[in-house]
């Protein structure tokens, strides 16, 4: 069977189970449950703390897991990004009182404090900065006003809470993260439902980001209308009862429907209609 970890809480933990089960995968009822079988799909997934999975998959222990991108670096495991998963994002970067720093260039000699020392210790390492990385578990953002670090490197969402602790974040993004599914370096053969996972992972992307979209057009219209929608090769056409008209059936980005409905009208397009992607193989 193929061996799945899986975020056993935070952040990650109901974005990723939510996906599994769109997926097509049995998840766990509650919290307490460590592991699970799903024998329809030959696979066992073992829930575990987010930053212990690329260990676990890095040392072979697991087939597969599903991680933050920052933990896997942080982590330095022996893992492999194989795709992300479009949940999860965050931003990694510096912050300090008010004209401490400017940018990683000034930040030589020192003391900054951060949950994520392997990306920092990597990315001061990347820039030839020397300072001093102070590791701590949580509350990062009070380091300063404690008198333990003078800058910090921490995931900045929306910025509240540094605000209140007097910083503000400076230079560029040390990471740009997200949820993604890595897999044991250097395996050159994947394990058995690797290959399923994925494509099922695939699928569940596709019909997140795409809508299908119908209209109805007047037959010599149509090249218009496939120049402003031509879909992921080309639309579904089918006659209609009423002379010279057809009817249009295409895939469209979701973020990109409402512009392509306006176009579409716009070259003549009548009863245009999106409805949402459940599952799909491209």
């Amino acid at each position: 069977m193929l061996r799945v970890a899986v975020p056993n809480k935070g952040s990650l933990s109901e974005a990723a189970t939510e996906m599994l089960v769109e997926a097509g995968y049995k998840q766990r009822r509650t919290t307490k449950d460590l592991t699970l079988t799903d024998s329809a799909n030959e696979v066992e997934f073992y829930y575990l703390r987010p930053r212990d999975i690329a260990v676990y998959v890095g040392e072979g222990t697991l087939d597969v897991g599903i991680s933050g991108r920052d933990l896997v670096l942080d982590s330095h495991a022996d893992a492999d990004v194989i795709m992300g998963l479009g949940f999860g994002s965050s931003t990694f970067r510096f912050a300090g009182r008010p004209g401490v720093a400017d940018s990683v260039k000034d930040l030589a000699g020192k003391r900054i404090a951060t949950s994520y020392a392997g990306v920092l210790q990597d990315h001061l390492a990347e820039n030839g900065i020397d300072a001093a990385v102070v590791r701590l578990d949580g509350a990062v953002e009070s380091a300063v006003q404690l008198g333990v670090a003078d800058v910090i490197a921490d995931v900045v969402e929306t910025g509240t809470t540094l605000r209140q602790a007097g910083l503000e974040v400076f230079g560029e993004p040390i990471l740009q993260s997200e949820a993604v599914l890595i897999k044991r370096h250097g395996v050159d053969t994947p394990a058995n439902g690797m290959h399923q996972l994925v494509r099922r992972l695939e699928g569940v992307l596709i019909a997140r980001n795409y809508v299908m979209m119908d209209y109805d057009i007047r037959a010599e219209a149509v090249d218009a209308a496939t120049a402003v929608a031509p879909g992921l090769e080309s639309p579904t056409i089918s006659p209609l009862h009423r002379q010279g008209w057809v009817a249009v059936r295409v895939m469209v980005k979701r973020a990109e429907a409402q512009r392509l409905m306006d176009q579409l009208w716009e070259v003549g397009a009548r009863a245009i209609l999106t409805t949402d992607i459940h599952a799909c193989r491209i």
